[in-house]
């Protein structure tokens, strides 16, 4: 007795307006964490997450419906959720691409998980759950617009560092003056370093000396209970300070 097996042929693949549909839920839900990002003036803004959720949900609709003109059934299957897991590697490289350490602080950290967020809403929104790629995108606009003020509440830290730098005419014996204005207002002073600028040349016409011409940055490292932008500009308005830039690290700058 023979035993007859029926191979179905692979048909073509599947295209019809419900998959743009998808494709333009992403679209739009991208776009909007974009613009909260571009108004913030963030290096990655409304194209980069655009782009990233529309090219997030286009990948999982192509392993969804993109190899149905190959696919025999019990011969040739595929999984779909390893295009998935391929998403989430390929953000992860693009989101370490925006974090970055500058004078001993870290950014972009915020923006790389706004990229990593936006990624993951285009790939449910490719994936058919437009629900929960909808309450994703609300849950995003919830914490990058509604902790902000909720952490500024929260108790500083004493322990912290924070950066100021000042400007100063060399030879005018005004670090004394920096110094007494922080610790007299509750602040400590963890470290200081100077540089001077300028001054290698001679004295310029209209110049007294040469040490009118340097320039004297010195850098504090201070911690507090204080407000560092009060501290700042207490110490912008001594005579002969010409430039005054603090890093505060209890601000949110994500």
């Amino acid at each position: 007795m023979r035993t007859h097996v029926l191979l179905l042929a692979p048909g073509p693949n599947l295209e019809d307006w419900g998959q743009i549909a998808e494709l333009a839920l992403a679209a739009a839900l991208s776009a909007a964490i974009g613009l909260e990002r571009e108004i913030r003036q963030k290096s990655a803004g409304l194209r980069t997450h655009t782009l990233v959720g529309v090219g997030a949900a286009l990948f999982m609709l192509i392993s969804k419906y993109g190899f149905t003109d190959v696919v025999i059934p019990g011969q040739v299957i595929l999984d779909p959720s390893r295009v998935a897991a391929q998403i989430v590697t390929g953000i992860g490289f693009l989101g370490a691409g925006l974090i970055f350490v500058r004078q001993d602080a870290v950014r972009g950290l915020t923006t790389a998980a706004a990229i990593w967020v936006t990624a993951a809403i285009g790939a449910a929104s490719g994936a058919g759950l437009p629900i929960l790629a909808t309450a994703t995108a609300g849950v995003y606009f919830v914490i990058a617009l509604g902790f902000p003020p909720l952490v500024r509440k929260l108790p500083r830290s004493t322990s912290a560092i924070s950066i100021i730098r000042v400007s100063y005419p060399d030879g005018r014996g005004v670090l004394r003056d920096i110094l007494q204005l922080v610790t007299g207002r509750g602040f400590a002073v963890g470290g200081v370093s100077t540089q001077t600028i300028g001054g290698s040349v001679g004295a310029r016409e209209g110049v007294d000396s040469i040490a009118d011409q340097r320039t004297v940055e010195v850098t504090l490292q201070v911690s507090g209970r204080g407000q560092v932008h009060e501290l700042a500009a207490a110490l912008s308005e001594i005579p002969q300070v010409r430039a005054v830039v603090a890093d505060d690290v209890n601000v949110i700058r994500e």
